[in-house]
C-alpha cells in the first residue's frame, strides 16, 4: 500500500547548539536531535556507546542465583544441558553459555528441540529423556518463561532448572528454580529489550568473574566473552530488537569479534555470503546476509547445525557445516518465493484493505518454517497484522502458524486474546506463533480479525515512511554519508536515516536484478549529479516509473557500497512519488498516479 511521508521538521537553534557543545557536524547533529538527542552528554554516550557502559549483571533479575548454581553444578561434576531455540538467537545463546561452561571445563551438552515435532519452548518428553540420561541440571536460552507446564514437569523428574529468557510471559510464571529475565515482574532492571542471547552473554560473565574470583577474569574466560560478545551482537540483530542501550553495545563491539573470533564455522559463512573482503562488517550484513543462512537451518528443521557451527573448532567439519547451511538458505529462498506467490493471491482474493484490520492466510504445502518470512513481507505491504498458517497435509495434527505485526501494535495479545481457538501460542509484540486446529481456522480468522480492528488504531493502518529530511544529490557524497555512519549500528529502534530528493529523473531505463529478478538497478540524476540506486523488492515498481527524464520525488537511504576495495555512495531507494504530487500528502494508487502523470 502506498506510504504517507512525513518529513521531520528541523529546529535549526537545537541543531547548532549540539553541532557546538558536542563537537558534531551540522549532518550528524541533525539527526541526533531528530531522534530527541539534544544535549551534549547523552549525545556523546550514544556515539561513543563503550563497553565499560554495559550494566553489571549481577544487576539483571536471577542473574546472582543462577551464576552460583551453575558453578556449583559444574564444580561438582554433575551434567548441565542448555536447552536451546531453533532460531539465530537461540542457536547464539546456546553457543554462548556452552563456550562458557567448556571453559570453566563442566560437564555439559545442548539439546535442541526439533520444530516440527516439538514445537517452540521446553517439551516435557524431552525433559523426560535427559532425566533418564543422567542429567542434573537444564538451562534454558530464549525460551521456557511460558513453560509452566513444562516446569512442573521438570520438578516431578528432580531436575534443577534455571529459565533464561526474554519472551513475553503468561498470566503464571514457570515455577523454576531461578528465572532469569530483563523484565522480571517485581525488578528494576532499567533495559528490558535484550534478546536471548544477550541474556545469555550477561549469566557468561557473571559466571566467569564467579570462576575467577575477581571482576577481572582469567586469560581464558576473557577470550570466551570475547568470542561471546560477538555471539550476542548476532543475536541481537538476528532477534531484530532494538539497537538501542545495551543491545547498541553489543552489536557495536560485537561486530568485529565475529570477524575476529567467530571460528572457523562463522568464518567460512561469511566467505558465502560475499562478506569476507569487506574491510567492516556492519549491522546490516548480519541481518540480511548472515542470519538469514542461520535462520534457514533452523527454519528447515536443522538447527543442530547452526549450533555445531558455531561451537566447533574443527576446520573441516566447520567447511561441510557452512556449504549446507548455504545450500539451507538458497533452498528456503526456492520456498519463499513459492508461498508468497501463493499468499498474493490469497490475498487478492480474500482481503478488502478498506475492511480488514488483519491478514489471516492458510494453505496446505505451506513450508512451516518460512510463513514467518512471508508473512513480514506481507504485514510491510499491507500495513496490518498477518497470519500465515501451514496447514498439515493429512489433517492429522495441528496447523502451525506464524504472526508478524506493525510498528506500534501487540500481536501477542491481540492473539493472547483469540487463545481459546488455539492449541497454544507464545512469542512478543511484534512477532508470535501458535498451533491451532485445522477446523478451527475460519473461527480464529474472524476473531482474530475482530480483535485487531478493536485494538488497531485507523493511524496504525496506513504505513507512514518518515524522512529526516530533504537534500540534492550533489550532498550524497562518501564524505557525507561516512558521517552519518557515526550513528550506526542501524536497525529496529536505531534506523539508518532516510533523506528524500525532489525533481530528480532517470538517467536510464531501470534493470531488474538479484535472485529471482525481485530488485531494481536504477541511475538517478538531479542537476547533473547522477547517484546509482537499488530497490530491494520492488520490481513491481517497473511498469509505473517514469520514464527516463521525466521528473519525480525519491525517497532513500545514504549507503557505502564497498566493491573490490573501492567505496561509492550510492543510496537504497526506499520510495517514489510522481512529480507534482506535495511529498507530504497522501499517495494515491501507483498505476492511477503514472496514468495521472501522463
Amino acid at each position: 500500500m502506498p506510504k504517507r511521508w512525513h518529513v521531520r521538521p528541523h529546529d535549526r537553534a537545537a541543531v547548532a547548539a549540539l553541532e557546538r557543545s558536542a563537537g558534531v557536524s551540522s549532518i550528524v547533529a541533525g539527526l541526533l536531535t531528530a531522534r530527541g538527542i539534544s544535549d551534549a552528554a547523552t549525545a556523546k554516550a550514544f556515539l561513543s556507546c563503550t563497553l565499560a557502559d554495559l550494566r553489571d549483571p549481577e544487576t539483571l533479575p536471577g542473574i546472582p542465583a543462577a551464576a552460583d548454581r551453575i558453578l556449583v553444578a559444574a564444580r561438582a561434576g554433575r551434567q548441565i544441558v542448555i536447552y536451546g531455540d531453533y532460531d539465530a538467537d537461540g542457536m547464539c545463546a546456546t553457543a554462548i553459555l556452552m563456550g562458557c561452561l567448556e571453559a570453566i571445563d563442566a560437564k555439559a551438552s545442548w539439546y535442541v528441540p526439533d520444530r516440527f515435532e516439538e514445537g517452540y519452548g521446553l517439551n516435557a518428553d524431552a525433559l523426560t529423556t535427559l532425566a533418564g540420561k543422567g542429567t542434573h541440571l537444564v538451562v534454558t536460552v530464549d525460551c521456557g518463561i511460558a513453560s509452566v507446564a513444562e516446569a512442573r514437569r521438570a520438578r516431578e523428574l528432580g531436575l534443577e532448572l534455571i529459565v533464561t529468557d526474554h519472551h513475553s510471559f503468561t498470566d503464571t510464571l514457570p515455577e523454576a528454580d531461578v528465572l532469569v529475565h530483563p523484565r522480571l515482574p517485581g525488578a528494576d532492571y532499567p533495559f528490558g529489550d535484550l534478546c536471548g542471547a544477550g541474556v545469555a552473554f550477561k549469566l557468561a560473565w557473571a559466571i566467569a568473574t564467579r570462576a575467577s574470583g575477581a571482576t577481572k577474569v582469567t586469560p581464558r574466560l576473557r577470550e570466551m566473552l570475547l568470542r561471546s560478545i560477538g555471539l550476542a551482537a548476532l543475536g541481537t540483530v538476528a532477534d531484530v530488537v532494538p539497537l538501542l542501550d545495551e543491545n547498541r553495545i553489543f552489536v557495536r563491539h560485537g561486530l568485529e569479534s565475529l570477524r575476529q573470533r567467530g571460528g572457523p564455522g562463522l568464518e567460512t559463512l561469511l566467505e558465502l555470503a560475499g562478506l569476507a573482503e569487506k574491510s567492516t562488517l556492519d549491522s546490516e550484513d548480519v541481518a540480511f546476509r548472515l542470519a538469514p543462512r542461520l535462520n534457514a537451518a533452523g527454519r528447515l528443521g536443522q538447527a543442530a547445525c547452526g549450533i555445531e557451527l558455531l561451537t566447533t573448532s574443527d576446520a573441516a567439519r566447520a567447511v561441510s557445516l557452512a556449504n549446507y547451511i548455504h545450500e539451507l538458505n538458497a533452498r528456503r529462498e526456492t520456498e519463499e518465493r513459492s508461498i508468497q506467490l501463493a499468499a498474493a493471491k490469497q490475498v487478492k482474493d480474500c482481503f478488502d484493505p478498506e475492511r480488514d484490520a488483519a491478514l489471516v492466510l492458510a494453505d496446505r504445502g505451506w513450508h512451516a518454517g518460512v510463513i514467518g518470512i512471508v508473512a513480514g513481507r506481507l504485514a510491510e505491504r499491507w500495513h496490518r497484522p498477518v497470519v500465515m498458517i501451514s496447514r498439515d497435509e493429512h489433517q492429522g495434527r495441528p496447523a502451525i502458524g506464524s504472526v508478524r505485526s506493525v510498528p506500534g501494535f501487540d500481536v501477542h495479545a491481540a492473539l493472547v486474546a483469540c487463545r481459546e481457538h488455539l492449541v497454544t501460542c507464545g512469542g512478543h509484540a511484534a512477532a508470535a506463533g501458535l498451533r491451532i486446529e485445522d477446523g478451527r481456522i475460519d473461527a480464529f480468522r474472524e476473531a482474530f480479525v475482530a480483535e485487531v480492528d478493536r485494538r488497531l488504531p485507523v493511524e496504525l493502518r496506513r504505513a507512514q515512511l518518515s524522512i529526516d529530511g530533504e537534500t540534492s544529490l550533489a550532498g550524497v557524497t562518501l564524505d557525507a554519508v561516512q558521517q552519518l555512519e557515526r550513528l550506526a549500528p542501524f536497525g529496529q529502534g536505531n534506523r539508518r536515516p532516510v533523506l528524500c530528493a525532489s525533481g530528480v529523473t532517470l538517467a536510464e531505463p531501470p534493470r531488474v536484478i538479484g535472485s529471482g529478478g525481485r530488485h531494481l538497478a536504477l541511475q538517478v540524476s538531479q542537476y547533473g549529479a547522477t547517484v546509482r540506486g537499488v530497490a530491494f523488492g520492488a520490481a513491481e515498481w517497473l511498469p509505473h516509473l517514469p520514464a527516463p527524464g521525466q521528473p519525480f520525488h525519491v525517497a532513500f537511504k545514504p549507503k557505502i557500497n564497498e566493491f573490490r576495495g573501492r567505496r561509492t555512495a550510492e543510496m537504497e531507494v526506499v520510495d517514489w512519488r510522481p512529480d507534482g504530487i506535495d511529498v507530504g500528502h497522501d499517495l494515491p494508487d501507483l498505476a492511477t498516479a503514472a496514468e495521472a502523470a501522463g
